[in-house]
């Protein structure tokens, strides 16, 4: 049977993934798992992540799941979640915190709140809040196994201050604008890892879990 772990490091919205997953891939073995040897022992892997990088950060170090990341990362399916995916890369910007270093990359801040001035008032009002949060679609710049039956453009659901800016273009497959474009979804060999939250978006987002389910890379 597929089992599915989903890295449980004290900073993610762990049990909103497994329900969606559990919905998605009915007939897989869904786990939350907070021990090393459960990782380990996993057919593919989830890492989700919310909440400040450096908390996440001194959070999965602390739980001693850091190195069974970093082998999933190596040897099996991995998807990235939000401050998953994030930390996939070399450091952020958030607490100048060095990350695991799987991708070459930074994760770097929006620029926002940005404000315009209005020609009927004269009065500044804000043309973007940050954290960018809502739905917004997805460009898919790259074909992908796990864009199978999801339509270019569609939509996909936010919530962040911070997006990943890789190294190696190659790395991006999906890129997505607010106030500018930028990096919503990355790929290489066996990892997919994605900013926005697959389990708020509804069928599309189903669609994606089950994608990585029978994903064999």
């Amino acid at each position: 049977m597929n089992t599915i772990a989903i890295v449980d490091y004290g900073m993610g919205n762990f049990h909103s993934v497994a329900r969606a997953l559990q919905a998605a891939a009915p007939d897989a073995d869904i786990r939350v798992c907070n021990q090393a040897s459960e990782i380990d022992r996993a057919s593919r892997v989830v890492f989700p992540g919310q909440g400040a990088m450096p908390d996440c950060m001194r959070t999965l170090n602390k739980s001693g799941l850091r190195e069974a990341v970093i082998r999933a990362a190596n040897t099996k399916p991995l998807l990235g979640v939000c401050v998953g995916e994030q930390m996939l890369f070399s450091n952020s910007e958030e607490g100048n915190v060095p990350c695991l270093n799987v991708f070459p990359g930074q994760v770097k801040r929006f620029a926002g709140p940005q404000y315009a001035t209005s020609a009927q008032t004269g009065q500044e009002h804000e043309l973007l809040k940050v954290p960018h949060m809502g739905w917004n679609c997805v460009q898919q710049v790259q074909d992908h196994p796990l864009w199978a039956g999801i339509p270019d453009d569609c939509h996909f659901y936010f919530v962040h201050s911070y997006y990943v800016v890789p190294d190696d273009p190659a790395l991006t497959v999906g890129v997505s604008h607010y106030g500018q474009g930028f990096t919503s979804a990355v790929a290489a060999a066996n990892i997919f890892a994605v900013q926005f939250h697959p389990e708020k978006s509804a069928d599309h987002g189903l669609r994606l879990y089950r994608n990585f389910v029978d994903w064999n890379p």
